[in-house]
């Protein structure tokens, strides 16, 4: 598709991030959602976004001390931020903020595309209602999460055994946030995913969105992977690129 005999300028809905959770996530989406965006329009176009990023080491503090109202109200004023600078749709680049991001944005009319729901879609388009979820220990452990997939998708969520959680998160703390890229983590994931499958499990979400720098559908070539970032960014474009734009 090429833009290029179109007005000018384009009219294309300005995407704000919520970013810094990680700084490897945040440009991941950055590079992503612009590589789909100029893929889409074509040409020299790309996308209008704005980010806010955030201190992860407050991130990581609030997580640790199960501080969950501090988080919220730190991020409260974020959102505020990427709304005053004209930001058309607000979307957070980590799965376990979204804990806290969706009763602030639930309070608010600027449109938000949960992590989850585009995840959701895509698992009911490969006709799934069994999944394994990998993720940091909160969003493993959520019943909130869980409830969400189950109450509005029908899909059953499958967490791995409690030491394997904790595996999975201390790789995603010590090692992916910092995009250090280890093949006997790369194992340990696969072995995780292995039991998740022996135990039902009919598919795998990578429900931390820097998962995907160490697993992706390339190593489970028979299984099917859902990876966050991917369909958050994919929902995101088709959100900045839809028609009706104000």
């Amino acid at each position: 598709m090429s833009s290029y005999n179109a007005s000018r300028p384009l009219a294309q809905r300005v995407i704000g991030i919520l970013g810094g959770m990680s700084n490897q996530a945040t440009s991941e989406y950055y590079r992503m959602l612009n590589q789909r965006l100029n893929n889409r329009l074509g040409g020299w176009d790309n996308g209008e976004i704005i980010i806010v990023s955030v201190n992860f080491g407050n991130i990581e503090y609030f997580i640790r001390q199960n501080l969950w109202d501090d988080a919220q109200n730190y991020l409260l004023e974020k959102v505020e931020r990427l709304e005053r600078a004209g930001a058309d749709v607000i979307a957070c680049v980590s799965n376990t903020m979204h804990r806290v991001l969706e009763p602030i944005m639930a309070q608010r009319s600027t449109p938000f595309i949960h992590i989850a729901d585009p995840t959701a879609a895509a698992i009911q388009r490969a006709g799934i209602r069994k999944v394994g979820l990998l993720g940091t220990l909160p969003v493993m452990q959520s019943q909130e999460l869980r409830q969400r997939y189950r109450e509005r998708y029908g899909i059953e969520i499958l967490a791995p055994t409690e030491a394997e959680q904790r595996v999975v998160d201390r790789i995603i703390f010590d090692q992916l946030v910092r995009r250090e890229l280890r093949e006997d983590s790369k194992r340990e994931y696969l072995r995780v995913v292995a039991a998740l499958r022996a135990a039902g499990a009919q598919g795998v979400i990578l429900g931390c969105t820097e998962i995907f720098l160490l697993i992706d559908q390339s190593d489970l070539p028979h299984f099917p992977v859902f990876d966050t970032t991917e369909l958050h960014v994919d929902a995101l474009v088709a959100f900045a690129i839809s028609p009706s734009v104000p």
